[in-house]
């Protein structure tokens, strides 16, 4: 299997089976324009298809797991049917696809994480954590429901109360307390990371590959019970972007103040 179609995900292969999967925009602390979106959407599918992958580990380039959708992105979506509904056809199918891939995927958060990128952070099904990576699901500092991935997620690693405090209010985390809460699987210094992450891989590459399929898959039979609570919530984030809320939100977001929100 090649990936040369790919623009803006990178890939290493291992000879062990361990696919190295990069977010590749390290200008721009690797946020989703549409391609990336769309790639992000599309790459777990091809890697189920791939003889030659065991085990994939995600990470991003750079200082930067993913900061989320770009300006650009956001700007063309706003209020434009159209695109607001290719946005949750893929927003859906990057949870989905991860959650129906199988192969274990193992997340390595090197930096800030938003958006789509931290959907995918968390829904792999081991996350390692830098000690000093801040992360948050932003969507409603933007003035939309959260609904990328964390109504699905969220409340099993974390539990509910842990998950409305964090969803409701926006606030962010740090690697050490995303551990202590259970988001996350594992916390580690910065400079051990891509050590750490990289063993996990190595270590399930080297497993029985059927028996940790088959687990992955029973276990994930938990988020598929949740799928109906995703669907409502990603439908009703895409809701949100033909409020004024989300144009207050983006326009304080680049103007870097706080949202002046006037929603009922």
């Amino acid at each position: 299997m090649e990936y040369s179609e790919y623009q803006h995900l990178a890939f290493k292969r291992f000879d062990d089976g361990v696919l190295l999967l990069t977010l590749n925009r390290p200008e721009v602390l690797n946020a989703t324009n549409a391609r990336m979106h769309w790639e992000i959407s599309q790459v777990w599918k091809d890697i189920d298809a791939d003889p030659q992958t065991k085990v994939v580990l995600v990470t991003g380039a750079g200082r930067a797991f993913s900061v989320g959708g770009d300006n650009s992105m956001l700007a063309d979506t706003l209020g434009n049917a159209e695109k607001i509904a290719g946005l949750w056809r893929e927003a859906g199918d990057i949870v989905y696809n991860m959650i129906n891939l199988d192969k274990p995927i193992i997340s390595a958060i090197n930096g800030p994480a938003f958006g789509a990128g931290l959907a995918v952070a968390l829904v792999a099904d081991i996350s390692i954590v830098g000690e000093n990576v801040r992360f948050t699901d932003g969507h409603v500092i933007l003035g939309v429901a959260a609904g990328d991935h964390a109504v699905i997620i969220w409340p099993l690693l974390c539990g509910m109360a842990k998950a409305k405090y964090y969803l409701l209010t926006g606030d962010m985390l740090d690697g050490k307390e995303a551990e202590r809460i259970g988001l996350v699987s594992m916390c580690v210094p910065a400079e051990q990371l891509m050590d750490k992450a990289l063993e996990t891989a190595h270590k399930l590459a080297a497993g029985p590959q059927q028996a940790l399929r088959w687990t992955k898959h029973s276990l994930n039979n938990w988020l598929r019970m949740a799928g109906p609570h995703f669907d409502t919530s990603l439908a009703l984030e895409m809701l949100g972007f033909f409020s004024a809320d989300i144009k207050e939100g983006r326009l304080a977001l680049k103007e870097k103040r706080p949202p002046k929100f006037g929603g009922r």
